[in-house]
């Protein structure tokens, strides 16, 4: 009986577990129409913004890196226009290795729409010049002052990849324009998907063709080789003379002799002139006053 019971009561709970009420549009989770709503759908519908803010990202990993002429590695150094190329063909945007050129690649665009991963050009350093001499990529949002961007400067003071702005600098100054490469209208894209080749559909491929085999005609061979020699195993040692044996000579070793030391004799000294004997002449002698003595006197 208490078997029945419990066989009963089950075949009455299953029918219903079976079926739920559908809950009204108002007790959905908001959790879950958020997730489906088209404001959380719009970024998907955009992949160049995730794009650019990949390339900023990369970009800025590369600051400290040191500046190198012509440099197009994190290993060696970059320039300018290098570091550029670099960051956008690790996305796979071809970009041209030449500052002159990057005046010219994707769409200009206004100064004040500049955004994450477009190109500002500037001229060179001189005062005079009017031609691009250096390039960098914006990291500032749509309409954010000072425009900020990355690149590689080639400063005495600071050689390295770092970050600049535009605003109460030099930059200022030497502003020449600003290009998009990522987005539609760009023409960047249709670049880089030219690199690899359209697949070829099966139906334009045509069949191989079968090759048919040439004849071959037998050629009689006029008659048996003859036998050849088998190779002796040990050579036979060649006699070497004497005489056709030339002993090099030994090596000499050559010693440089000091050279002696060469002494120069004392130059004897001019003995001092003595002055010249004077002439004695009467004129010059005083006649001299011949004393007369007294002859004593003799007393007798």
């Amino acid at each position: 009986m208490i078997f029945g019971a419990i066989l009963v009561a089950m075949l009455a709970i299953l029918p219903r577990l079976g079926h739920h009420a559908p809950s009204p549009p108002s007790q959905q989770s908001p959790v879950r129409e958020a997730a489906y709503s088209p404001a959380a759908l719009a970024p998907l519908a955009r992949p160049d913004l995730a794009k650019a803010d990949s390339v900023v990202a990369f970009g800025l990993a590369q600051r400290g890196t040191p500046y190198a002429w012509a440099g197009t590695s994190p290993l060696t150094g970059f320039d300018c226009s290098g570091f550029i190329m670099y960051t956008f063909a690790h996305f796979g945007v071809p970009i041209p290795h030449s500052t002159s050129l990057l005046i010219d690649v994707g769409r200009p665009i206004a100064r004040a729409e500049a955004q994450p991963g477009d190109i500002v050009v500037f001229t060179g350093t001189d005062k005079a010049s009017t031609t691009p001499g250096h390039a960098g990529i914006v990291i500032s949002r749509r309409g954010e002052l000072p425009l900020r961007f990355v690149h590689a400067s080639s400063s005495r003071r600071e050689p390295f990849v770092k970050v600049s702005q535009v605003e109460t600098t030099d930059y200022e100054r030497r502003f020449m324009q600003v290009r998009r490469v990522l987005g539609p209208g760009t023409g960047m894209g249709a670049t880089a998907r030219a690199k690899t080749p359209a697949a070829t559909p099966a139906a334009t491929m045509r069949p191989p063709v079968p090759v048919v085999a040439l004849p071959a005609h037998p050629v009689p061979l006029a008659g048996k080789s003859a036998s050849v020699a088998p190779l002796p195993t040990v050579l036979a040692k060649r006699p070497v003379h004497r005489q056709a044996v030339a002993r090099k000579p030994a090596a000499v070793h050559k010693v440089r002799a000091t050279p002696k030391k060469v002494t120069k004799a004392p130059t004897p000294r001019k003995a001092a002139a003595k002055p010249a004997p004077r002439a004695v002449t009467k004129s010059s002698v005083k006649p001299r006053t011949a004393s007369r003595k007294k002859a004593p006197v003799k007393r007798r």
